[in-house]
């Protein structure tokens, strides 16, 4: 039973995320398994309109992902940002302060894995 709200809680934090900091992007979870010990992955695409970002987040483990159409620009806290075409994938280390944004003219579309502390929400919004 705790299993299945802790579910629950977890597609719809999911499902929610950046709601009220990433306007206009379609989020559709994949699939989720409790794997490995302590750890929930997460597979999902998210579709991003052009100009449209995430919010400056981060999560509690790590991201990886498949750019499938467009370009992503993932700026990060103190560092350059980095531009990922169609066709090329991207790392993001666990707890690291990042926003993802639709680079140019064209509407973005990534495959995500997000590989997360299973007891904590999926993503959290940096001040």
């Amino acid at each position: 039973m705790i299993k299945k709200i802790l579910l629950a809680l977890t597609l719809t934090a999911f499902a929610f995320t950046g709601g009220a900091f990433a306007q206009g992007i379609k989020r559709t979870p994949l699939q989720k398994i409790d794997f490995p010990e302590g750890y929930t992955t997460v597979t999902a695409i998210a579709e991003v309109p052009p100009g449209g970002a995430s919010g400056r987040h981060s999560h509690p483990g790590i991201e990886t992902g498949y750019v499938l159409d467009g370009e992503l620009e993932l700026a990060f806290d103190g560092k350059p940002s980095l531009k990922v075409k169609a066709g090329e994938s991207y790392q993001i280390p666990a707890g690291e302060i990042h926003d993802a944004k639709a680079a140019g003219d064209k509407p973005l579309k990534v495959l995500a894995i997000y590989i997360v502390d299973k007891t904590k929400p999926l993503a959290t919004p940096a001040p």
